[in-house]
């Protein structure tokens, strides 16, 4: 509804939400949302979650708020990443939720062409848009090999063909419909990560995916990011939750499953599928 019970005002719904969590963000959060200002869009609003940051992140995320009304703090003690991604999804006004990571940077046109794509396609429930890293000095190997696969799955078919290789949308480049991920239950924390567990409760769900073949935000890579600090992002968690999903929808209810490889991987994946109760001949 427009109607905020807080202030007991209507607001206006924008086209789209941009849903950013933020902690300890100072270094980069201007930057990154410098990119959102610039937008050719203008009819969106920013929901900045501060999850009790201890560097000047609430600080200047104010600085914003007062200038421009299209941006939004919302503060909560320091929770982690999943209970500030639900703490903002709830705060979205727009059926359209856009998610950016507060170090990263969106090309001007992005909003705009995502959110013309979900109103030219009702079908779709997540679009997402190529990436490019940066800075260029900093980007690893594995990081480069990631990206290159990831951006040669646009369509429907290919991702959700390889969606148990790995993550296939960059969680800060999607729009969604918010009531598909609201009909899965929003973020959950199960010990993995939590976008690509979003993703595949989606792909259980039927849900139709897309990606705009243009590079439409650049993704900072740095020794700290969450997906290397963070225990949830190892491989061995990303296992967990691929033998989860394979065995709640592919391999639910079959007779026997062979598992095609006797390497490293196909050993771990093999001994949490046993764990999920797989038929493994």
């Amino acid at each position: 509804s427009p109607f905020d019970p807080n202030s007991g005002t209507i607001r206006f719904m924008p086209a789209v939400s941009v849903l950013m969590p933020c902690y300890n963000a100072a270094k980069t959060l201007r930057e990154s949302l410098d990119s959102l200002a610039d937008q050719t869009l203008s009819d969106f609003e920013v929901i900045l979650v501060d999850d009790g940051s201890t560097d000047p992140t609430r600080e200047i995320a104010r600085a914003f708020e007062s200038q421009d009304s299209r941006f939004r703090l919302v503060y909560q003690t320091h929770r982690g990443i999943v209970s500030a991604l639900n703490a903002g999804l709830a705060a979205c006004s727009s059926p359209h939720i856009a998610r950016m990571d507060s170090d990263d940077r969106s090309h001007p046109e992005r909003l705009a062409l995502q959110v013309a794509f979900l109103e030219a396609h009702p079908e779709v429930a997540v679009v997402g848009c190529l990436v490019s890293g940066y800075p260029a000095q900093n980007l690893r190997q594995g990081y480069r090999i990631y990206m290159e696969w990831l951006n040669s799955l646009v369509s429907n078919e290919a991702i959700r063909r390889e969606i148990f290789i790995e993550s296939p949308l960059a969680h800060p480049s999607v729009a969604f419909r918010k009531n598909w991920v609201e009909k899965v239950a929003g973020y959950q924390d199960r010990g993995w990560p939590e976008d690509y567990d979003l993703w595949l409760r989606l792909y259980l769900a039927g849900a139709y995916f897309a990606k705009l073949p243009k590079f439409l935000l650049e993704w900072r890579d740095r020794p700290d990011r969450l997906t290397r600090a963070d225990g949830r992002y190892s491989l061995e968690n990303f296992l967990r939750a691929k033998a989860y999903y394979l065995a709640q929808g592919p391999l639910a209810g079959r007779d026997a499953v062979i598992l095609w490889g006797a390497g490293m991987i196909g050993r771990r994946l093999s001994k949490h599928l046993i764990h999920q109760g797989a038929p493994l001949v």
